[in-house]
Protein backbone atom coordinates (compact mmCIF):
# COMPACT_ATOMS: atom_id res chain seq x y z
CA UNK A 1 0.00 0.00 0.00
CA UNK A 2 3.02 2.10 0.93
CA UNK A 3 4.68 1.93 -2.74
CA UNK A 4 0.69 2.53 -4.25
CA UNK A 5 0.21 6.13 -2.27
CA UNK A 6 3.85 7.15 -3.50
CA UNK A 7 3.00 6.29 -6.87
CA UNK A 8 -0.05 8.17 -6.53
CA UNK A 9 2.05 11.29 -5.53
CA UNK A 10 4.08 11.12 -8.61
CA UNK A 11 0.97 10.60 -10.39
CA UNK A 12 -0.32 14.13 -8.94
CA UNK A 13 3.48 15.93 -9.35
CA UNK A 14 3.01 15.06 -12.98
CA UNK A 15 0.03 16.24 -13.88
CA UNK A 16 0.92 19.26 -12.64
CA UNK A 17 3.65 19.61 -16.09
CA UNK A 18 2.74 19.98 -19.45
CA UNK A 19 1.56 17.29 -21.57
CA UNK A 20 4.84 17.36 -23.57
CA UNK A 21 7.08 17.31 -20.49
CA UNK A 22 5.29 14.17 -18.97
CA UNK A 23 5.60 12.42 -22.81
CA UNK A 24 9.66 13.48 -22.47
CA UNK A 25 9.95 12.07 -19.36
CA UNK A 26 7.77 8.84 -20.35
CA UNK A 27 9.71 8.31 -24.10
CA UNK A 28 12.83 8.68 -21.98
CA UNK A 29 11.75 5.66 -19.84
CA UNK A 30 10.86 3.80 -22.85
CA UNK A 31 14.52 4.14 -24.22
CA UNK A 32 16.07 3.21 -21.04
CA UNK A 33 13.80 0.24 -20.64
CA UNK A 34 14.56 -0.96 -24.44
CA UNK A 35 18.42 -0.77 -23.25
CA UNK A 36 17.91 -3.42 -20.65
CA UNK A 37 15.17 -5.91 -21.38
CA UNK A 38 17.51 -7.84 -23.62
CA UNK A 39 15.63 -11.01 -22.87
CA UNK A 40 12.04 -9.58 -23.82
CA UNK A 41 14.51 -7.66 -27.34
CA UNK A 42 15.10 -11.16 -28.22
CA UNK A 43 10.87 -12.40 -27.61
CA UNK A 44 10.36 -9.28 -30.11
CA UNK A 45 12.86 -10.18 -32.50
CA UNK A 46 11.58 -14.06 -32.42
CA UNK A 47 8.23 -13.00 -32.91
CA UNK A 48 9.11 -10.43 -36.27
CA UNK A 49 11.52 -13.32 -37.96
CA UNK A 50 9.04 -15.64 -37.63
CA UNK A 51 5.70 -13.45 -38.69
CA UNK A 52 7.56 -11.37 -41.30
CA UNK A 53 9.96 -15.07 -42.53
CA UNK A 54 13.14 -13.01 -42.49
CA UNK A 55 12.19 -10.68 -45.08
CA UNK A 56 12.10 -7.14 -42.52
CA UNK A 57 15.68 -5.34 -43.22
CA UNK A 58 17.46 -5.39 -39.79
CA UNK A 59 17.09 -0.98 -39.74
CA UNK A 60 13.14 -1.80 -39.84
CA UNK A 61 13.64 -4.64 -37.16
CA UNK A 62 15.42 -2.56 -34.82
CA UNK A 63 12.87 0.23 -35.36
CA UNK A 64 9.90 -2.17 -34.79
CA UNK A 65 11.40 -3.40 -31.88
CA UNK A 66 12.73 0.46 -30.02
CA UNK A 67 8.89 1.14 -30.86
CA UNK A 68 7.31 -1.68 -28.82
CA UNK A 69 8.37 -0.02 -25.93
CA UNK A 70 8.17 4.09 -26.77
CA UNK A 71 4.23 3.03 -28.01
CA UNK A 72 3.42 1.13 -24.34
CA UNK A 73 5.16 4.05 -22.56
CA UNK A 74 2.68 6.32 -25.14
CA UNK A 75 -0.63 3.84 -23.26
CA UNK A 76 0.67 4.13 -19.48
CA UNK A 77 0.74 8.19 -19.90
CA UNK A 78 -2.61 7.44 -21.51
CA UNK A 79 -3.98 5.83 -18.17
CA UNK A 80 -2.57 8.58 -16.64
CA UNK A 81 -4.01 10.85 -18.74
CA UNK A 82 -7.80 9.37 -19.42
CA UNK A 83 -8.23 9.49 -15.32
CA UNK A 84 -8.55 13.53 -15.71
CA UNK A 85 -9.28 14.18 -19.97
CA UNK A 86 -13.09 14.86 -20.80
CA UNK A 87 -14.86 14.10 -23.67
CA UNK A 88 -13.82 17.06 -25.37
CA UNK A 89 -10.32 16.51 -24.88
CA UNK A 90 -10.68 12.87 -26.01
CA UNK A 91 -12.84 14.68 -29.37
CA UNK A 92 -9.85 16.95 -29.90
CA UNK A 93 -7.42 14.15 -30.87
CA UNK A 94 -9.50 11.22 -32.65
CA UNK A 95 -10.81 11.36 -36.06
CA UNK A 96 -13.36 8.38 -36.81
CA UNK A 97 -13.33 6.85 -40.43
CA UNK A 98 -16.04 4.64 -41.60
CA UNK A 99 -18.36 5.60 -38.92
CA UNK A 100 -21.55 5.39 -40.55
CA UNK A 101 -22.30 1.36 -40.53
CA UNK A 102 -21.55 1.57 -36.27
CA UNK A 103 -24.29 4.77 -36.29
CA UNK A 104 -26.96 2.68 -37.98
CA UNK A 105 -26.56 -0.43 -35.89
CA UNK A 106 -26.40 1.53 -32.73
CA UNK A 107 -29.36 3.82 -33.92
CA UNK A 108 -31.65 0.80 -34.21
CA UNK A 109 -30.90 0.11 -31.04
CA UNK A 110 -28.20 -2.97 -30.65
CA UNK A 111 -24.95 -3.42 -29.45
CA UNK A 112 -22.09 -4.00 -31.20
CA UNK A 113 -19.07 -6.92 -30.02
CA UNK A 114 -16.00 -4.37 -30.97
CA UNK A 115 -12.74 -6.32 -31.28
CA UNK A 116 -8.85 -4.99 -31.33
CA UNK A 117 -5.88 -5.11 -30.22
CA UNK A 118 -2.69 -4.07 -28.33
CA UNK A 119 -2.09 -1.93 -31.43
CA UNK A 120 -1.43 1.46 -31.79
CA UNK A 121 -2.43 4.14 -28.83
CA UNK A 122 -5.34 1.68 -27.07
CA UNK A 123 -5.97 3.20 -24.10
CA UNK A 124 -6.73 5.92 -26.20
CA UNK A 125 -9.02 4.33 -29.05
CA UNK A 126 -10.42 2.15 -25.83
CA UNK A 127 -11.53 5.43 -24.06
CA UNK A 128 -12.47 7.43 -27.25
CA UNK A 129 -14.75 4.69 -28.35
CA UNK A 130 -16.73 4.13 -25.05
CA UNK A 131 -17.22 8.42 -24.59
CA UNK A 132 -17.93 9.76 -28.10
CA UNK A 133 -19.39 6.50 -29.67
CA UNK A 134 -21.15 3.96 -26.86
CA UNK A 135 -20.34 3.04 -23.59
CA UNK A 136 -18.64 -0.70 -23.90
CA UNK A 137 -17.60 -3.57 -21.32
CA UNK A 138 -14.40 -4.74 -21.71
CA UNK A 139 -12.67 -7.40 -20.09
CA UNK A 140 -9.24 -6.43 -17.11
CA UNK A 141 -6.95 -8.62 -15.85
CA UNK A 142 -6.13 -7.26 -11.94
CA UNK A 143 -2.01 -6.55 -11.32
CA UNK A 144 0.15 -8.71 -9.56
CA UNK A 145 0.03 -6.06 -7.02
CA UNK A 146 -4.00 -6.04 -6.44
CA UNK A 147 -3.49 -2.34 -4.37
CA UNK A 148 -2.78 -0.59 -8.19
CA UNK A 149 -6.14 -1.71 -9.85
CA UNK A 150 -8.01 0.72 -8.87
CA UNK A 151 -5.78 3.06 -10.98
CA UNK A 152 -6.78 1.74 -13.78
CA UNK A 153 -10.09 1.17 -13.10
CA UNK A 154 -10.68 4.50 -12.93
CA UNK A 155 -8.95 5.30 -15.62
CA UNK A 156 -11.27 3.08 -18.01
CA UNK A 157 -14.86 4.14 -15.90
CA UNK A 158 -14.24 7.92 -16.19
CA UNK A 159 -14.75 7.66 -20.16
CA UNK A 160 -18.16 5.20 -19.69
CA UNK A 161 -16.55 1.78 -19.75
CA UNK A 162 -17.87 -0.86 -17.52
CA UNK A 163 -14.69 -3.03 -16.54
CA UNK A 164 -15.12 -6.92 -15.96
CA UNK A 165 -12.40 -9.32 -14.14
CA UNK A 166 -11.10 -11.98 -16.53
CA UNK A 167 -12.49 -14.56 -14.36
CA UNK A 168 -16.15 -14.80 -15.24
CA UNK A 169 -16.12 -11.97 -17.47
CA UNK A 170 -17.93 -13.77 -20.42
CA UNK A 171 -21.19 -14.43 -17.99
CA UNK A 172 -20.67 -10.71 -17.22
CA UNK A 173 -20.55 -9.69 -21.12
CA UNK A 174 -23.25 -11.99 -22.06
CA UNK A 175 -25.62 -10.36 -19.84
CA UNK A 176 -24.78 -7.04 -21.42
CA UNK A 177 -25.32 -8.15 -25.09
CA UNK A 178 -28.57 -9.39 -23.89
CA UNK A 179 -29.28 -6.11 -22.88
CA UNK A 180 -27.63 -4.70 -25.92
CA UNK A 181 -25.29 -3.09 -24.94
CA UNK A 182 -21.91 -2.95 -26.75
CA UNK A 183 -18.77 -4.71 -25.77
CA UNK A 184 -15.09 -4.33 -26.22
CA UNK A 185 -12.64 -7.19 -26.72
CA UNK A 186 -8.86 -7.32 -27.40
CA UNK A 187 -8.25 -10.44 -29.57
CA UNK A 188 -4.76 -10.71 -30.19
CA UNK A 189 -3.35 -12.36 -27.51
CA UNK A 190 -2.57 -16.51 -27.13
CA UNK A 191 -5.46 -18.85 -27.26
CA UNK A 192 -5.70 -22.35 -27.33
CA UNK A 193 -7.52 -25.50 -28.74
CA UNK A 194 -10.12 -24.98 -25.57
CA UNK A 195 -10.78 -21.58 -26.35
CA UNK A 196 -9.87 -21.12 -29.74
CA UNK A 197 -10.43 -22.55 -33.42
CA UNK A 198 -7.18 -22.72 -36.20
CA UNK A 199 -6.48 -19.89 -38.35
CA UNK A 200 -4.29 -18.69 -40.56
CA UNK A 201 -2.55 -15.72 -38.93
CA UNK A 202 0.69 -14.55 -40.94
CA UNK A 203 1.14 -17.51 -42.68
CA UNK A 204 1.07 -20.12 -39.99
CA UNK A 205 -2.20 -22.25 -38.42
CA UNK A 206 -2.51 -20.39 -34.96
CA UNK A 207 -5.28 -20.20 -32.56
CA UNK A 208 -6.94 -17.65 -31.76
CA UNK A 209 -10.01 -17.07 -29.84
CA UNK A 210 -13.49 -17.62 -30.85
CA UNK A 211 -15.02 -15.66 -28.18
CA UNK A 212 -16.40 -12.84 -30.60
CA UNK A 213 -17.91 -15.55 -32.86
CA UNK A 214 -19.23 -17.90 -30.45
CA UNK A 215 -20.81 -14.73 -28.90
CA UNK A 216 -22.09 -12.95 -32.31
CA UNK A 217 -23.88 -15.92 -32.88
CA UNK A 218 -25.49 -16.84 -29.74
CA UNK A 219 -26.75 -13.05 -29.39
CA UNK A 220 -27.30 -11.91 -33.00
CA UNK A 221 -25.20 -9.24 -32.42
CA UNK A 222 -22.55 -7.93 -35.24
CA UNK A 223 -18.86 -8.14 -35.09
CA UNK A 224 -16.65 -4.92 -35.93
CA UNK A 225 -13.16 -4.54 -36.14
CA UNK A 226 -11.64 -1.09 -34.45
CA UNK A 227 -8.08 -0.18 -34.82
CA UNK A 228 -6.32 3.18 -33.81
CA UNK A 229 -3.20 4.80 -35.52
CA UNK A 230 -1.24 8.11 -34.79
CA UNK A 231 -0.26 10.19 -37.38
CA UNK A 232 1.96 11.93 -34.96
CA UNK A 233 1.50 10.49 -31.57
CA UNK A 234 -1.08 13.53 -30.97
CA UNK A 235 -3.81 13.39 -33.35
CA UNK A 236 -5.10 9.61 -34.23
CA UNK A 237 -7.87 8.22 -36.84
CA UNK A 238 -9.86 5.40 -35.58
CA UNK A 239 -11.23 3.05 -38.32
CA UNK A 240 -14.25 0.81 -37.92
CA UNK A 241 -14.16 -2.29 -40.31
CA UNK A 242 -17.02 -4.02 -42.00
CA UNK A 243 -19.51 -5.22 -39.78
CA UNK A 244 -19.29 -9.46 -39.34
CA UNK A 245 -22.38 -11.22 -39.33
CA UNK A 246 -22.35 -14.23 -37.28
CA UNK A 247 -25.81 -16.24 -38.17
CA UNK A 248 -25.30 -19.42 -37.09
CA UNK A 249 -23.12 -21.33 -34.47
CA UNK A 250 -22.01 -24.17 -36.29
CA UNK A 251 -18.31 -24.65 -36.56
CA UNK A 252 -17.86 -23.82 -40.13
CA UNK A 253 -19.43 -20.45 -39.34
CA UNK A 254 -17.51 -20.13 -36.07
CA UNK A 255 -14.24 -20.86 -38.26
CA UNK A 256 -14.77 -18.26 -41.35
CA UNK A 257 -16.08 -15.33 -38.61
CA UNK A 258 -12.93 -15.76 -36.41
CA UNK A 259 -10.93 -15.91 -39.53
CA UNK A 260 -12.20 -12.91 -41.27
CA UNK A 261 -10.91 -10.77 -37.50
CA UNK A 262 -7.88 -12.48 -37.93
CA UNK A 263 -7.81 -11.44 -41.65
CA UNK A 264 -8.69 -7.71 -40.39
CA UNK A 265 -6.14 -7.52 -37.46
CA UNK A 266 -2.81 -8.88 -39.62
CA UNK A 267 -3.95 -6.34 -42.46
CA UNK A 268 -4.06 -3.50 -39.67
CA UNK A 269 -0.54 -5.16 -38.36
CA UNK A 270 1.14 -5.12 -41.82
CA UNK A 271 0.63 -1.67 -42.71
CA UNK A 272 1.80 -0.28 -39.20
CA UNK A 273 3.70 -2.84 -37.66
CA UNK A 274 5.66 -0.61 -35.22
CA UNK A 275 2.55 -0.14 -33.55
CA UNK A 276 1.59 -3.82 -32.42
CA UNK A 277 2.81 -5.16 -29.09
CA UNK A 278 5.46 -7.42 -30.16
CA UNK A 279 6.73 -8.48 -26.28
CA UNK A 280 4.39 -10.95 -26.22
CA UNK A 281 4.96 -14.55 -27.02
CA UNK A 282 1.46 -14.88 -29.18
CA UNK A 283 2.71 -18.15 -30.79
CA UNK A 284 4.23 -19.71 -27.41
CA UNK A 285 1.19 -22.75 -27.48
CA UNK A 286 1.67 -23.87 -31.45
CA UNK A 287 5.41 -22.87 -31.87
CA UNK A 288 6.96 -23.14 -28.83
CA UNK A 289 10.91 -23.59 -30.43
CA UNK A 290 10.93 -20.31 -31.86
CA UNK A 291 10.96 -18.65 -28.41
CA UNK A 292 14.50 -21.16 -27.58
CA UNK A 293 17.41 -20.02 -26.98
Amino acid sequence: MIAYRLFLAVDTLLMFFPHRWRKRLFTALASLAHKLAIKRNQVIRQNLSFAFEETLKETDQREIEEYCYRNLALNLLQVMENRRNTPEDLHSKVTFKNRSPVDAILARGGGIIFVSAHFGNWELGGAALSSLITPVTSIYKGFSRSEFDPYLLEARTHHRMELAEKNGALKHIAKGLKNNRSVLLMIDQASNERYGVNVDFFGHKTYHSSSAAQLSAKFNVPIVGVYITGEDEEHYTIRFEEPIEVKSGDDASILEATQRQVVGLEKAIRANPELWFWCHKRWKGEYPDIYAG
